[in-house]
Order: C-alpha cells, then sequence, then structure tokens
C-alpha cells in the first residue's frame, strides 16, 4: 500500500513544481498601468445618434471653459446722485436757543446729504450760534439778517426775512451753475422731526405735503386726499385759505426755487397765518401737491416748542464766578 502512494507522489510531484514555478514569475511581473475607459453619456448624442464620451473632470470644467467663450457682462449704469435736502432754520437769541439747535443738530446728523443753513435774527453773527455750527459737524451755511423793529409787533407775520435770506443764498449758490438735485424745507428749531419724514420729502418733484401735529388748536393738521391727490384741508384754523397748511409741512424742490426767482415770503399785505398760502401761491396750486406720508395719514413732524422757561429765580447781583454758557 505504501508504495504505491509513494508512486503516484512522485508522479505528481514535477508537476507540482511546475505550477509552484509560474505562480512565483507571474507575481514578480509588473502590472500594466490603468487606462480611463471614456465614459458614455446616455443624454449626448452625435451624429446618427452615435453617443458621446464625456470627460471625467466633472460639470465645473465644462462651464470653465463655456465661461472663458463669453465675453463680460457690462458695467451697471452709476446710481444717481442723492438729492440734498436743504433745510433753512431762522433763529433768534432766547434762553432754550441753543437747546433748540442741539436737538435740531442731533436730527440733522442721522439724515445723509443735508445742507443746514441755520439764519440769525440779528445784525451780526453771535458767538454761541458760530461755535455750536463749529462743533456740530454738519455741512452748514451761517446767515444773519435782523428783522426790522416795525414789524416785531405782536401779530405780525415772523422769520420772514430770514427765510428769504436762505432762498437769496440758495438761488446765489446755484444761479450760475447745473443745479445738482436738490430739495428745500423750512425746518423751525421749535419742531420736532421724525427721520422718515426726510426719506418722504427727498423724493418731491415740485412741491409735496403731509401732516404735522400739535398744531391749529388740534392734535394734527393734514390735507385731505383721495386718489392721490389733495382735495382740501383737515385745520382748526381758516380751512378757507388756499394753502390751508403749516410752515413745517411741505417742501419744494430747488429746481422750482431756481425756476420761480421772484419767489419769496411777503411783507406788506401778508397776514398771519398767511405766509405759507403768499408763499406756495407764487410756485405751485393745489392740484401739483405731491402727498407723503402714506397720502397724508402719518404724523412724521410734531410743532412741539419748548415751555417757557421760569427765570425767576436768576440773580441780578451776586452771580457765578465763572461764566457758563446755556
Amino acid at each position: 500500500m505504501k508504495s504505491v502512494l509513494f508512486s503516484r507522489f512522485f508522479i505528481l510531484l514535477p508537476w507540482m513544481l511546475i505550477v509552484i514555478i509560474m505562480l512565483d514569475v507571474d507575481t514578480r511581473r509588473p502590472a500594466p498601468p490603468l487606462t480611463p475607459r471614456p465614459y458614455f453619456s446616455p443624454y449626448a448624442g452625435g451624429r446618427g445618434g452615435a453617443r458621446l464620451p464625456l470627460r471625467r473632470g466633472g460639470p465645473g470644467r465644462g462651464r470653465e471653459q463655456l465661461n472663458e467663450s463669453r465675453p463680460p457682462p457690462p458695467p451697471l449704469p452709476p446710481e444717481p446722485p442723492l438729492p440734498t435736502i436743504y433745510a433753512i432754520t431762522p433763529t433768534y437769541s432766547r434762553p432754550v436757543q441753543k437747546a433748540e439747535l442741539t436737538r435740531l443738530a442731533n436730527t440733522f446728523r442721522q439724515v445723509a446729504q443735508l445742507h443746514w443753513i441755520l439764519v440769525e435774527d440779528a445784525a451780526a453773527r453771535s458767538e454761541l450760534v458760530s461755535r455750536f455750527l463749529a462743533r456740530a459737524g454738519l455741512p452748514s451755511t451761517h446767515l444773519h439778517v435782523p428783522t426790522p423793529r416795525r414789524y416785531k409787533r405782536p401779530g405780525l407775520p415772523r422769520a420772514t426775512e430770514q427765510r428769504n435770506a436762505g432762498l437769496a443764498w440758495l438761488r446765489q449758490r446755484h444761479g450760475h451753475q447745473r443745479a445738482q438735485p436738490g430739495v428745500l424745507f423750512f425746518a423751525d428749531d421749535d419742531n420736532t422731526y421724525s427721520l422718515e419724514l426726510f426719506q418722504e420729502m427727498r423724493t418731491t418733484r415740485k412741491v409735496s405735503v403731509w401732516p404735522v401735529g400739535l398744531v391749529g388748536g388740534r392734535r394734527y393738521e393734514r390735507p385731505l386726499v383721495e386718489n392721490g391727490k389733495v382735495v382740501g384741508w383737515y385745520t382748526g384754523w381758516r380751512a378757507d385759505r388756499p394753502f390751508a397748511i403749516d410752515m413745517a409741512g411741505f417742501a419744494v424742490s430747488l429746481q422750482v426755487i431756481l425756476s420761480n426767482p421772484k419767489a419769496v415770503f411777503k411783507r406788506r399785505g401778508s397776514q398771519p397765518g398767511m405766509q405759507e398760502s403768499d408763499f406756495l401761491k407764487q410756485i405751485t396750486t393745489v392740484e401739483e401737491l405731491e402727498p407723503k406720508a402714506s397720502n397724508c395719514t402719518k404724523v412724521l413732524v410734531w410743532h412741539t416748542r419748548t415751555e417757557k422757561v421760569n427765570l425767576a429765580n436768576e440773580p441780578k447781583y451776586h452771580l457765578d464766578t465763572v461764566t457758563i454758557e446755556v
């Protein structure tokens, strides 16, 4: 039995050696490099419906080559300049003057592209207002013109000469050059203004209007609007006025001011409370007015006025040892 097994082993031994040698040689042979196979998309067809191979670089490479072949987009047109708001503020010497101007300046600092025209009712510029404007950090113009004594009686219109001085400065500055877009607003120093009001008035094309709070013996006065047009006035005093509106209730385009060089606030023949109507009649009509503030349904300016100061205890002889500007 053993002899039979040994005889079969020796018969198979050469074949086993041959298999081992072949396997050893095959493992030592270098592997051939792998070649990428083209990828055929089922959605890309050539002529006759033949499939076209797509590169495996991903969709980004195709977009980059496509963008390189396209011309660059044209540059965007420059934005139109922001219209300048010119705020004319008449002011006069009184105990609360600096307090009023401080509140107004704090509002104006938050309004872009605003130029403050401050006009003193005085024969010369006061040191108080000059120092105040120098520290205010606002684009400003400091003017002065006194009100004639005969017009300082109670019941007569006030600040006429000061508003006209501001109008004259605007016309002189822009009269000999092409005026940039602008809006004129009469900003008395005893009012309170919402920042939203300046956004509303900046788009004025000719003359825009809006409500005013705490005026005329009422909580507010306003233009009455129907279908986007002013048709009347909600007011507590003389509703028969052509423009029954407060000085703080309208703005005028700078171009309108320059196109009407004779439009000013009148002294002769003007009655108290009629200054607004006398001025607006020279430049527009009620039908042309532009309602702002949600068709004149929002109050964005208030005729607050500072309370009259009580100085009964102010000393006349034993004064403080230092001088303090108030």
